[in-house]
């Protein structure tokens, strides 16, 4: 079997320009490229260290519904979760987010190690456990 790489996760927003920023500022993505997909839809790639996530915004957005929010709540739809990183110093972490106003949706604590669950400035759920 070939071997496989992980390349991008990838998320709609409402406001595609608000949603790059938020990821430039908060977590120190970049725009790596910016392409129209037909139809009236904007996408663009984000790259930090080799990450990728991509962003589109069609036409006429449908917001998330309340329920996908949650993320335990969100368990309960077939589909997609979340995207998920890992950090360092997961204590430092938590403590700019904090420190930044970015409100923490959920923490775990499992035998893998500790985790923390956000929402971006589009309301996309972002996870992120320590190393």
């Amino acid at each position: 079997m070939a071997a496989l790489g992980f390349h991008h996760a990838a998320m709609s927003v409402i406001d595609i320009e608000a949603a790059a920023r938020w990821y430039e500022e908060v977590l120190g993505f970049r725009v790596e490229r910016r392409f129209p997909i037909p139809g009236g839809t904007q996408a663009m790639f984000l790259e930090r260290d080799g990450l990728r996530i991509e962003l589109f915004q069609v036409a006429d957005p449908m917001p998330i519904p309340a329920d996908r929010l949650d993320p335990r709540e969100d368990l309960k739809t077939a589909g997609n979760k979340h995207v998920a990183f890992t950090v360092a110093d997961y204590d430092a972490f938590r403590a700019d987010l904090v420190a930044r106003g970015i409100a923490i949706v959920l923490e775990v604590g499992e035998r893998f190690g500790r985790g923390l669950f956000i929402r971006d400035g589009a309301g996309n759920v972002i996870e992120f456990l320590e190393r």
